[in-house]
Order: C-alpha cells, then sequence, then structure tokens
C-alpha cells in the first residue's frame, strides 16, 4: 500500500472527521481499506519522528512496515464505545508496532547501552548530591570528557534515551499491555496514572520536567506537546537540530533517572 508523501499528510489525518459511533461494527472490506488509505499519514508522520532518534543504518522502511501492520491492527481492533478517538488509538498501535519491531531487532550496541546507563547515572549522582540540575561541564567533568566529547557521547547515546510507555509497561505489572494502551488513550479518563494506582508517578514526571534547565524543558513541550519536529524546533529557538536533538536527550537522560529512582524506591 503506497503511502502519501505529501507533507500536509499527517495534518490532513488528524482532521479527519471521526467515524459514528457504530462505524466499526461490520466494515465491508472497501470501507476498511478505505480507513486504512485515510489514516496512513500517520504512519509517515510517525515513523520520522522515531527514525530521527535512531542510528542511521536503522532502515525508516522497516518502521513504515511495521506500522502499516499497527494501523491494520488498530482499525481491527478499535472498539468507539470504549470513547476513545480513532485517531489516537492508531497513534499508540502504529508507534507500539514500530517499537516492537525495534526491539525485535535489538539495534542497539551493547556498548552504546552501558554508555547510556552510565551517563543516566551520572546526572542522577550529581543532581542528588547538587541539589539542582548538573550542567554540561559538570557531566563532563565526571565523566572524565571535555565538553566536545560529552556532547559527541550524547550523539551516540540519543537512540537509547528514548521515554516510552514501556517504561511504564515494564513497572505496572498488575495490568497487562492491552489493558494499559486502552487506559492511557482513553479520552474519559482524565488521570491514567491515577486510574493505574500512579498517582504519586504523576507527581514526580510533572517536579522532573518543571525543574529541567528552561532550554530542555522548551524542547520537551514542543517536540511531546506542540508535536514539532527536532528541525522545527531548531529554527524557533535559533539552533542547529543536532543541538536540540542534545537538549532532548539530555532532558530524557534526566527524566529517566528520576523515574528509575521513583520505581527503584516503590520495589524497596
Amino acid at each position: 500500500m503506497p503511502l502519501p508523501s505529501n507533507n500536509n499528510g499527517y495534518g490532513q489525518a488528524r482532521n479527519t472527521p471521526e467515524p459514528g459511533g457504530t462505524a466499526w461494527c461490520g466494515l465491508s472490506q472497501q470501507e476498511r481499506n478505505e480507513y486504512i488509505e485515510k489514516y496512513s499519514p500517520l504512519i509517515r508522520y510517525i515513523a520520522d519522528r522515531v527514525a530521527s532518534r535512531l542510528p542511521s543504518h536503522v532502515s525508516r522502511d522497516d518502521l513504515i512496515s511495521s506500522g502499516i501492520i499497527g494501523l491494520i491492527d488498530a482499525v481491527d481492533k478499535f472498539d468507539p464505545k470504549r470513547n476513545i478517538l480513532f485517531k489516537t488509538y492508531a497513534e499508540f498501535r502504529i508507534k507500539g508496532s514500530m517499537l516492537d519491531e525495534l526491539r525485535s531487532m535489538d539495534w542497539v550496541p551493547r556498548s552504546v547501552r552501558k554508555k547510556s546507563s552510565q551517563v543516566e547515572r551520572t546526572y542522577q549522582t550529581l543532581e542528588t548530591v547538587l541539589g539542582r540540575p548538573a550542567t554540561d561541564e559538570e557531566v563532563a567533568a565526571e565523566l572524565g570528557l571535555s565538553l566536545d566529547e560529552f556532547h559527541k557521547l550524547l550523539d551516540e547515546v540519543k537512540s537509547v534515551a528514548m521515554l516510552d510507555i514501556e517504561g511504564f509497561r515494564g513497572n505496572v505489572s498488575s495490568h497487562n499491555a492491552g489493558e494499559l494502551l486502552d487506559i492511557l488513550v482513553d479520552e474519559s479518563n482524565q488521570d491514567p496514572l491515577a486510574h493505574l494506582g500512579l498517582t504519586e508517578a504523576r507527581k514526580v514526571i510533572a517536579e522532573a520536567i518543571i525543574n529541567l534547565p528552561e532550554k530542555e524543558k522548551l524542547v520537551v513541550s514542543m517536540y511531546y506537546y506542540d508535536e514539532l519536529t527536532m528541525k522545527e524546533i531548531g529554527q524557533v529557538m535559533d539552533y542547529t537540530e543536532s543541538r536540540i536533538s542534545q537538549l532532548h536527550t539530555k532532558a530524557l537522560l534526566r527524566l529517566k533517572g528520576r523515574l528509575r529512582r521513583y520505581f527503584d524506591g516503590r520495589s524497596e
């Protein structure tokens, strides 16, 4: 199935009117194919966002192929009675399918995972001691690196520093993946973390984001809330795309470290 290549495809898909409450009850093959084609721009958009955080040897076409499977799965399994917008449900299924494909590929070398964990622990240690976000210079010194070497290290580990829903899924043992997905995309549920019994985790995340350095907080807001690309954020902040990527990586390493401390504390 060819995917639309126009840049406005995602916007068109997002602005497509939602089907009626019974639309998915007995879709014909033609109607099913029409919905898949109508929402296919989501696949390319999500693939571009995921690929921007991956090394060049990871095939974007593989992400798109797995995203198609995710969209088909969304169309086949969508239940409008759950008060979930189809676009929201489809985005979760598409991204989830891509992440599953990446995990099956085991595309991150062990050495890179080790470096990512080391940087994360360094942020964690310094910020516990300092009581504030550590600067680049402080982290680089603690790692025994020059500032340039530290920035190159950030570029190397950016593909590992992904804060996605799998981080929660692995720590919420009382809910299976399907239940967790439905809870998180259910728009009638205004506080999904509270539903999962993780109200405290929600506060931890909110506090961690608030305490990020201003530039990192701005990048996180524009990337995850405004859904801008790294390039677009760079244009807004007058930084290179590489610089924005480094800010994003540092923010995720700080947030992952804070969440890890929270979940480790819960397990004690």
